[in-house]
């Protein structure tokens, strides 16, 4: 009942807010030709002040003064007594038609589709994130695990990368850099991860290019060269800070380069415009044409095997993720058939390994890891990258288990080509530990915190796993 009284009332106040105003006489409003009209007998006054003080003759004086009879004139001409549109008779006839009409119509709506019989859901039972739009809560609390996991094992770089991403599919920019920024710290050299650190932090950063993404975008350059996404970024850098010649001449090199159906190509070339604008040139004398579609692999071959990575969807905005997804599956897509025609590239199997990791295919990460292994055995990068791919495409346990056999055996081969070998010393220790060979995990992890100062906070970490050893944990 208390549901129907507030009804009425909001219907009733609706109308008093509408009616009203539709019964008012038409002609109550104010007149403008009057209004115009004393305008101008204010001016024809001024006029005459004007005069007597000597700023104007009596010529100008009486030509102005017809001016104005003038426009007085038409005005009078315009005034008549019927300036409503809208009749006084028809404006009864609307009030009327909306005071039946609204509440009955309301009434209809509300038995068709209301539901009047369901009971308030109480706010603490509601899931205000799906609500919104956000994450289930069975991604939270996952994310919280994973984030535990990270606070007892900051060295997980696979963590730290796959928090980052999460946070990146949620919009959470600024966090997401924050976790690729551990990722980075525990492998500099990882130029994929590098380049997706520097995007991250342009869209953190409203499509602004920070100092510490020109710092990751050069890291990739210095190794390859030919990265579009690191080219495309460090060209819209310098085009921030005002170099829009050297910007535009950078983006002029990447879209020579670049297959016709690069996904990147169409963003290259409205920053070209843009650019060209800014430096008053023609845009279509200035931007050059891309490769055919069918020479995209030669391309590819001249990148000097380096898996290229889409540049930001959105110059001055944050990407979508479809778009991105999009650009980043393409580039796989490219490097996968590069390798299809050059299988001897053992780094660009490790870069499409991870690559494949990243979109969470593991059983191609595996391959393309297996396919790196096969040809260079003796590579310990090669055998610790295999490794993690086995780990990866493991179902995830509740309780720690050793690792399989496939990953161990990978991990002592690297150690046997580099036996200071961190990422081996570490997995190897924990697969031990989880084993129950103390001893052994000891003997694995003295060698690896030999290798960090007491400073480093890894250093601290296995200094409480040692020292738990030591005490029987």
């Amino acid at each position: 009942m208390l549901f129907w009284i507030f009804a009425a009332v909001l219907t009733a106040a609706v109308l008093l807010l509408i009616v009203p105003p539709l019964l008012r006489s038409a002609g109550s409003g104010p007149d403008r030709e009057e209004f115009d009209r004393e305008v101008y007998r204010d001016q024809l006054d001024e006029l005459e002040r004007d005069r007597s003080r000597g700023l104007i003759n009596d010529a100008q004086t009486e030509a102005a003064k017809a001016e104005i009879a003038r426009r007085m004139l038409a005005t009078a001409e315009k005034s008549g007594p019927s300036g409503a549109t809208v009749t006084p008779r028809s404006a009864r006839v609307l009030a009327v038609l909306l005071a039946l009409v609204l509440p009955v119509g309301a009434l209809a709506v509300y038995g068709s589709v209301g539901r009047p019989d369901l009971p308030a859901q109480p706010l603490a039972s509601r899931n205000l994130e799906q609500e919104r739009g956000g994450p289930p809560k069975s991604v939270l609390a996952a994310m919280d695990k994973l984030k535990a996991q990270l606070a007892e094992n900051p060295t997980d770089q696979q963590g730290w990368l796959i928090l980052g991403q999460a946070y990146a599919k949620m919009g959470r920019n600024g966090d997401a850099a924050d976790a690729l920024r551990h990722a980075v710290a525990l492998n500099k050299d990882d130029v994929e991860l590098q380049g997706l650190f520097g995007e991250t932090l342009v869209s953190a950063n409203d499509g602004m290019v920070p100092e510490e993404a020109v710092a990751a975008f050069d890291a990739v350059l210095a190794k390859e060269p030919k990265d579009p996404r690191a080219r495309f970024f460090a060209a819209l850098a310098r085009f921030q800070a005002g170099d829009q010649q050297g910007a535009l001449d950078r983006w002029s090199a990447l879209m020579a380069e670049s297959p016709a159906d690069a996904p990147w190509v169409p963003v290259v070339r409205d920053q070209i415009r843009e650019a060209a604008v800014a430096l008053n040139l023609d845009p279509a004398k200035v931007t050059p044409q891309p490769l055919p579609p069918e020479q995209k692999e030669q391309a590819a071959q001249g990148q000097q095997g380096g898996q290229p990575a889409a540049p930001n969807a959105q110059a001055n905005g944050a990407p979508s993720a479809q778009g991105q997804d999009e650009m980043i599956r393409g580039m796989v897509a490219n490097l996968a058939a590069r390798l299809d025609a050059d299988p001897s590239d053992v780094d660009g199997w490790l870069k499409l390994a991870r690559s494949y990791g990243v979109l969470g295919e593991t059983a191609k990460a595996l391959d393309a890891a297996g396919k790196a292994r096969e040809r260079a055995p003796d590579r310990a990068d090669v055998q610790v990258a295999y490794a993690n791919a086995v780990l990866q495409s493991q179902p995830r346990n509740e309780t720690p288990k050793p690792l399989p056999e496939e990953a161990t055996s990978a991990l002592r081969l690297a150690l046997k080509a580099e036996p200071e070998n961190k990422d081996a010393l570490w997995l190897l220790g924990l697969d031990a530990m989880m084993s129950g060979r103390k001893d052994e995990a000891t003997a694995h992890w003295g060698k690896l915190i030999a290798q960090f100062k007491p400073s480093d906070p890894e250093y601290t970490l296995l200094k409480g796993r040692l020292d738990a050893l030591k005490a029987g944990g």
